[in-house]
């Protein structure tokens, strides 16, 4: 994939068990397709991932059925962001800038009663230092580059009269793989066994300002109608709100039907964090939507309307058939198939039925739709005419929903 200002990027390094078979990967920052990135603020990078990671690129593909190690600095394990995360997913992985305050180790306390992993992160050998966090850790990655051959074996024995696994980190030789897994390390992550690997996808086109108008609503605890409205003239938002609800609903996994399914699912207060994390990680958004991002939004609006007609009063439909629309043009935006743009989506059948096979009154009204856009009036005819959609219904449709698309710059600002 080739870069643009669009593109977005993610390293993902393996770590591995003692059989040497997959435990986790370690998301990292990455600001290009070059396997190395300059931080320069940890809570910046850091955001970043959880954003690319939950939002652009999807937790299916960046992790898969694997757990994933996130880097936190002491402002993010003191702020809401990890209430964001699947805790039976993310390991905390605390850096050792961190300092062992009172107020951290009770942060981490209850992060781990809400079921995280914890991790300290480049340990060498201050034990007494980190001993209020040693009590409640899970794995400690030592690192190797960092501490001799000495230093290691006394480092080892002090750790393991903790409750705790032992990660051996930045392993660059068989020898030290060999020496590490004798002396009783459970994991194993470095250069040696794989390099970090950059994930690559497509930022979706955000308006800044939408999305401070959309904060702002949710800080005024506005109606979820308002919410829903907002939500519906940014389908990039849209769309990575579905992927994050799926990645935060607890207990069984749901069926999202509808952008007003997702706010119910998601709440108030996880939205709001979540509009928060987008806005830190992507101050440089185009004031307008690109042509084809109002081109989705003036599918999701006619397809809507549509169905209004086709079938009066069923409001699930109606949702239905905006996430048809705007999901309909996800391929171009994001540079992969549809097959893999549903992937880890919940999304109602009908929904996936009608953007993969074009089946269900749902397909037939993207079908029309897509011969609307295509001038097609003779099979734009004979659509509508099969759906019982008279002429008059679409073009007055259709004229509503380009007006709806047209206003979308305007009332943002």
């Amino acid at each position: 994939m080739s870069e643009s200002n669009d593109s977005i990027f993610l390293g993902r390094q393996p770590i591995l068990d003692r059989r040497q078979e997959l435990f986790a990967y370690e998301l990292l920052f990455r600001s290009s397709q070059e396997n190395a990135a300059a931080v320069d603020s940890d809570l910046c990078a850091t955001a970043s991932v959880i954003s690319h990671a939950f939002g652009e690129i999807g937790i299916e593909q960046a992790l898969g059925p694997y757990k994933g190690f996130i880097n936190c600095d002491a402002k993010l394990l003191l702020s809401d962001l990890p209430s964001l995360l699947p805790p039976e997913k993310i390991v905390l992985e605390v850096l050792e800038t961190v300092e062992v305050t009172p107020e951290i180790v009770e942060r981490c306390a209850e992060l781990k009663r809400a079921g995280f992993m914890i991790a300290l992160d480049d340990f060498t050998h201050d034990t007494e230092r980190w001993r209020p966090l040693l009590l409640l850790t899970d794995i400690v990655k030592v690192d190797l580059l960092q501490i001799d051959r000495h230093q290691l074996l006394a480092t080892t024995k002090r750790l393991q009269g903790f409750p705790l696994r032992l990660l051996a980190e930045k392993v660059d030789s068989r020898e030290m793989a060999d020496v590490c897994r004798n002396i009783g390390y459970d994991y194993f992550q470095g250069y040696y066994f794989a390099r970090p690997v950059v994930l690559a996808g497509q930022k979706l086109g955000q308006s800044q300002a939408a999305l401070m108008r959309l904060l702002a609503l949710v800080l005024q605890d506005a109606e979820t109608d308002t919410l829903e409205n907002a939500l519906k003239q940014q389908p990039g938002l849209a769309f990575n709100l579905l992927r994050l609800t799926n990645s935060v609903a607890t207990g069984v996994r749901m069926k999202i039907t509808s952008l007003r399914h997702a706010i119910t699912v998601l709440g108030r207060r996880q939205l709001q964090r979540w509009l928060q994390l987008v806005i830190y990680t992507n101050p440089d958004s185009k004031d307008f939507p690109s042509p084809l991002m109002h081109l989705a939004a003036t599918r999701g609006r006619l397809m809507e309307l549509l169905a209004s007609r086709l079938r009066p009063n069923d409001r699930d439909f109606e949702g239905h058939a905006f996430l048809t629309g705007i999901m309909s043009l996800m391929p171009a935006l994001l540079g992969m198939p549809m097959a893999s743009v549903l992937q880890g989506l919940p999304l109602d059948q009908g929904v996936i039925d009608a953007l993969l096979s074009k089946s269900g009154d749902l397909g037939a009204l993207l079908s029309l739709i897509e011969s609307l856009e295509s001038h097609d009036v003779e099979g734009s005819g004979e659509l509508a005419q099969r759906l019982g959609l008279g002429a008059a219904a679409v073009n007055s449709s259709l004229a509503q929903a380009l007006a709806w698309a047209g206003n979308i710059g305007v009332e943002v600002q």
